[in-house]
């Protein structure tokens, strides 16, 4: 898979280093061979990670939270930031969803889990404005995870999917 970043601008004017960020970008983890994305939300401009896993994978088309018995469901055995907030396919809309641009021969059809960087003390900075102060203050003061944190996170989430057996 081509690393691939787009930036369509959804950022404010807040000075930070979201305003040098993409706000999406694509690459295969080198050490698991998995897909990985991040893409900040449009609404509020934090980041969310993903990972892709293809048919064959224990988790492939497991929801992350379907109260499987014997730890086998996702949520109870993959850590990440906040934990596990989304198992789907591909979003329709391949160039801002939550979905890569394979390369020629690469599988399109995975079964991405994600994560995102909005709870409590997380910095959501577009949310920030549009919240009572008593809330704001939380999201605008919190700590903004940045893209590097966020390809951390969706390195050690693409490890955790790859020893599951």
């Amino acid at each position: 898979m081509e690393t691939k970043e787009w930036k369509f601008g959804w950022t404010d004017d807040t000075p930070g280093p979201w305003q040098s960020e993409p706000d999406k970008m694509q690459w295969e983890d080198p050490e698991t061979k998995l897909p990985c994305l991040i893409l900040r939300n449009k609404h509020s401009g934090h980041l969310c990670g993903y990972v892709g896993v293809s048919k064959g994978h224990p988790y492939f088309e497991k929801t992350y939270s379907g109260g499987w018995e014997d730890h086998t469901d996702p949520e109870s055995r993959l850590d990440v930031h906040g934990g596990l907030t989304f198992s789907e396919f591909c979003a329709d809309n391949q160039e801002e969803g939550i979905c890569h641009v394979p390369g020629e021969g690469e599988d399109d059809h995975v079964w991405w889990f994600g994560f995102d960087c909005a709870h409590h003390m997380d910095r959501s900075f577009f949310l920030a404005k549009d919240l009572p102060k008593s809330t704001m203050d939380i999201f605008a003061t919190g700590v903004y995870r940045d893209l590097e944190y966020v390809r951390q996170e969706c390195t050690s989430l693409a490890k955790q999917l790859k020893d599951i057996t």
